[in-house]
């Protein structure tokens, strides 16, 4: 018997699969959350592939080097690389 709760085939066609395999062919590191304090000069944060990354802090080898309300820049070297928040799906849920 079919999953009730399971997708339409052809929507299934056109998703990418999620799931351990989806997970490792990830391209790069992915940002979660960031935190940013509002007085100025206060502590910047990232949380990066699970793993809380402070403004100077090192993820794979790469530098944090700017927190953004929504994305963060990593320097590896001369070459800089901007992680963007990925959407949850819940700023799009309409008010009732």
């Amino acid at each position: 018997m079919p999953d009730p709760t399971r997708p339409p085939p052809e929507l299934q066609a056109s998703q990418p699969e999620r799931g351990p395999a989806a997970a490792s062919a990830a391209p790069g590191p992915q940002l979660q959350s960031v935190l940013i304090a509002r007085r100025p000069g206060g502590r910047q944060l990232a949380v990066i592939d699970g793993a809380i990354v402070p403004l100077g802090g090192k993820v794979d080898g790469a530098v944090l080097v700017e927190v953004r309300e929504r994305a963060v820049v990593l320097q590896r070297g001369k070459h800089k690389q901007v992680l963007k928040l990925v959407s949850s799906g819940l700023d799009k849920a309409q008010e009732p």
